[in-house]
């Protein structure tokens, strides 16, 4: 199917992870069928796109080859695509794995990586994919080593900037291009919440901003809470970050966080 950005004020993405050590539902999808159930139900309650991920990037997690990351992601995604249209974003940052997937009909890839290996660019220069540019200090196996920024928005804007500048000059259209100020990866509980708190400023570099808090510890060390008892945290994150500009929610919680974004979007609205 066809995916236009720009045909809705907000999307909702939900969390689809192939992974036994993602770190709130990892090894909860092992079995085709209990996938498409699990995908069935997100597009129930109101998903507009599922983001599919094959390896965790949770702090201190390690990588996996490139064959056991599509092993992982391409029979999920046929069977996907044999029952559903919707939307589909592939979290990945190999060139490879990518490659293997295009075929079916991917709208997103959600890169963490921020395009660090230029043959994306080749695999995705003519084919409209839409490509999300996150930022991220080191690797997900060190990222939380003390991470330090002179002036963190300062930091994180001028990297999706240069990010968002070089993929105009390797010729991807910018309509295509989405940014992810990276909450969670590489930033203190301070720096989370300067970045949500002045996510609007990201709008100067575009107006597609990505936002994935769901059940993060940046949740959970304020409130004390552990990863199944974050809902609430997560809602009102996600309606602060659409109050504040946000155009997709990334969430594991598709229709609570539906409900309350369409009623935030709204007072948006009337407001305008």
């Amino acid at each position: 199917m066809n995916f236009d950005i720009t045909s809705q004020d907000y999307y909702i993405m939900g969390i689809l992870n192939i992974t036994p050590d993602s770190f709130y539902d990892g090894g909860s999808y092992t079995s085709i069928d209990h996938i498409l159930s699990h995908v069935d139900k997100m597009i129930k309650e109101g998903a507009d796109i599922v983001d599919i991920g094959g390896e965790s990037s949770r702090p201190g997690s390690q990588r996996i080859s490139i064959q056991e990351e599509i092993d992982r992601l391409l029979p999920v995604v046929e069977k996907i695509r044999e029952h559903h249209d919707i939307p589909i974003s592939i979290d990945s940052m190999k060139p490879e794995v990518v490659q293997q997937l295009l075929p079916y009909k991917i709208q997103i890839i959600n890169d963490i990586s921020s395009l660090s290996d230029d043959r994306f660019i080749k695999i995705l220069k003519d084919t409209g994919t839409y490509i999300c540019l996150m930022h991220m200090l080191k690797t997900p196996e060190t990222m939380q080593d003390n991470p330090n920024y002179d002036n963190v928005l300062n930091d994180v804007t001028e990297f999706l900037q240069e990010r968002f500048s070089y993929c105009l000059s390797q010729g991807i259209d910018k309509k295509n291009i989405i940014i992810d100020p990276g909450f969670g990866f590489g930033k203190t509980l301070d720096h989370n919440y300067t970045l949500l708190k002045n996510l609007r400023v990201l709008t100067e570099i575009t107006e597609n901003i990505l936002v994935g808090i769901s059940r993060k510890s940046m949740i959970g060390n304020l409130l004390n809470k552990n990863t199944s008892d974050r809902l609430n945290g997560s809602i009102a994150s996600a309606v602060i970050a659409i109050l504040n500009s946000a155009k997709i929610i990334r969430t594991h919680d598709v229709r609570q966080t539906k409900i309350a974004v369409h009623l935030a979007e709204n007072i948006i609205r009337d407001e305008a």
